[in-house]
């Protein structure tokens, strides 16, 4: 097994996560299989119980996993499938290593941090790193390592020691360290400094770890005068020495690491050099150049809680433009703050009410994401109430299918005190109850988590129909609520569908309005397995209502993918993957969103 240890310098926020799944996509473009660990050094065990203004949003895992949002990144360029131990936390090696203290595992011996956190760190960093991931037998060939945090964080030192430690263990030739860093360009004198850079890597240094590489962030190419001066004062050659300046997209990311050579440094260090194959980005290339030819919009209405930090709806972009992209459109996207919907803010400040529903209404399709707490709840169900009501394409995504539950007993079936136990454990119409099998006392790991089978039990449905005529499917969960499975029978005969159901028949999975062009409701996550050449079915039916293009999309079975679950229409395929991305397309993804059309969000 080789590492590639991506570590960060200078400031936070400068795309360690990005860096490290270029550096993952362009090795296994050179015909490695490639295995990603993301190392966090907050005491958390896990991030499922962080604010997504605190940490942006919680991705999850096939096996239920809640984790840090780079995992996701990974799984979106590599195209693999990791699982909760590929994420370390303090708190997990903390609680992994107190439970060897409790049963004795230690011998009566003093248990430290060096050497008894400095070893749990390794071994599970070994561990972690020979889990399949790409569905294939065996461990990869490369494990691409990232360390949350900036050089010199005090939390992350115990992980800096074992690492050092780690490097020598596995010896030269198995170990390649990438550091990345920033190269500011002061205004004053248009001059790009190399000195935040120097002293980064002799902390580093100072802490035993030699950089083999470095990822220098600027906002331009390096000078020539720039890179050997870095070479002689960080002792890295020059052609070890990358530029990752800023670029429309961060899909330009590996070409640019390419075009660098980044790859043959890379190998070098690795001792590959000899095996690898030349670099093939064919696709990739491909599907950059389509996303900086698109220019006809379609615009959608982001209607959410935590609009202020946009990372915390990150896999939902990602899977509205790998889907805006296979329609050919350049994704514009309407961030809703769902409160200001709200009466309340008519009163409190009618300006913001205003824009807030003069952007809704001018949206061509409306998604309404998940959430927790009550605040902008009675925005989202107006929103919903808008889209059914107006016949926009609608998307409703875990909260977002409750709350159109809720609107729909409200408005349609007169039960005016309808609501969610959630946010009215009181009400006398409960549309969505607790599931018995949740815990409230205990926040974290308790909800429905990980990947569930959806059986399809209307099988000319939207939904099945955009799964590529699927019997189920397998998406991913996280809720601890769901609809009331007592209303279900009431519910459908006012003219709601509940086309997708769990392996009991009792828990709804997903809903759809047959009298209207495209309105649905998931309670799973179909965000979390996108993909930039496999975008999700679900998001692809939104992008396609909302520009027209719903008919040409069902056509079109000739796209459709084999990858779906085995048991598709009766029929096994030769790799059986039961992932919910049913199209296959040439032309995957982008990723500059433009918000109200006056900006780019990487």
């Amino acid at each position: 097994m080789k590492y590639v240890l991506v570590t960060g310098g200078v400031v936070s926020g400068l795309g360690k996560g990005v860096t490290a799944s270029s550096i993952g996509l362009l090795l296994k473009s050179c015909g490695f299989r490639v295995t990603s660990i993301k190392i966090d050094p907050y005491l958390n065990t896990d991030a499922g119980t962080m604010s997504p203004f605190e940490h942006g949003e919680v991705f999850v895992l096939d096996d239920g996993g809640e984790v840090d949002l780079d995992l996701g990144n990974y799984e979106r360029f590599l195209d693999i499938t990791l699982t909760r131990d590929n994420n370390i936390t303090t708190g997990k090696i903390y609680q992994y290593v107190i439970n060897k203290e409790r049963k004795g595992d230690y011998l009566g011996k003093t248990v430290q941090v060096v050497p008894h956190i400095t070893d749990a760190i390794q071994e599970w960093i070994e561990r972690a790193a020979l889990i399949p991931v790409d569905g294939k037998e065996g461990p990869a060939d490369i494990c691409v390592i990232e360390l949350g945090g900036t050089i010199g964080d005090i939390e992350s030192m115990p992980f800096i020691e074992a690492l050092g430690q780690f490097s020598y263990r596995v010896g030269t030739g198995n170990f390649c360290l990438v550091h990345v860093s920033l190269v500011p360009v002061l205004n004053v004198v248009g001059e790009q400094k190399t000195k935040p850079t120097q002293h980064s890597v002799r902390g580093l240094r100072g802490l035993g770890l030699t950089p083999n590489i470095l990822a220098c962030r600027s906002t331009m190419a390096l000078d020539e005068n720039v890179k050997e001066k870095l070479s002689r004062f960080c002792h890295v050659p020059a052609e070890n020495i990358v530029t990752l300046y800023d670029v429309p997209n961060i899909w330009h990311i590996p070409l640019l690491l390419r075009d660098q050579k980044a790859h043959e440094a890379l190998l070098k260090e690795l001792n590959l050099l000899g095996i690898a194959r030349k670099p093939d980005l064919t696709e990739w290339t491909a599907r950059t150049k389509v996303y900086d030819i698109l220019h006809d919009p379609v615009k959608i209405a982001m209607v959410g809680k935590y609009v202020g930090l946009k990372d915390s709806y990150l896999s939902v972009l990602k899977a509205l433009l790998h889907a805006s992209v296979r329609c050919r459109k350049k994704l514009v996207v309407e961030w809703v703050e769902a409160s200001h919907l709200e009466d309340i803010t008519a009163k409190e400040d009618p300006d913001t009410y205003k824009a807030a529903w003069n952007r809704l209404k001018g949206a061509d399709g409306i998604l309404v994401p998940g959430g927790f707490g009550d605040r902008g709840v009675q925005g989202k169900i107006l929103a919903a109430k808008y889209a059914r009501e107006s016949k926009v394409p609608f998307l409703g995504i875990c909260l977002g299918m409750q709350i159109a539950v809720v609107e729909y007993a409200r408005s349609v079936l007169g039960l005016y005190d309808a609501n969610t136990e959630e946010f009215d454990p009181q009400t006398s119409n409960p549309c969505v109850i607790f599931m018995p099998e949740g815990s409230k006392t205990h926040m974290g790991g308790t909800m429905r988590l990980g990947s569930r089978r959806t059986y399809f039990k209307v099988p000319d449905c939207k939904s099945a129909k955009l799964y590529g005529d699927a019997t189920f499917v397998d998406e991913r969960h996280r809720h601890r609520y769901e609809v009331n499975p007592d209303m279900i029978s009431q519910l459908e005969a006012a003219g709601l569908s509940f086309v997708g159901r769990d392996e009991s028949g009792r828990r709804m999975e997903i809903v759809e309005l047959p009298s209207h062009p495209y309105f649905i409701g998931v309670q799973f996550h179909p965000e979390f397995k996108s993909r930039p050449g496999k975008p999700s079915a679900l998001f692809s039916g939104l992008i396609a209502a909302s520009c027209g293009q719903m008919d040409l999309l069902l056509n079109k079975s000739d796209h459709l993918s084999n990858g779906m679950a085995n048991g598709i229409n009766g029929k096994a395929t030769s790799k059986p993957r039961a992932n919910g991305n049913c199209f296959k397309s040439s032309n995957g993804s982008l990723n500059g969103v433009y918000s109200n059309g006056n900006g780019v969000h990487h």
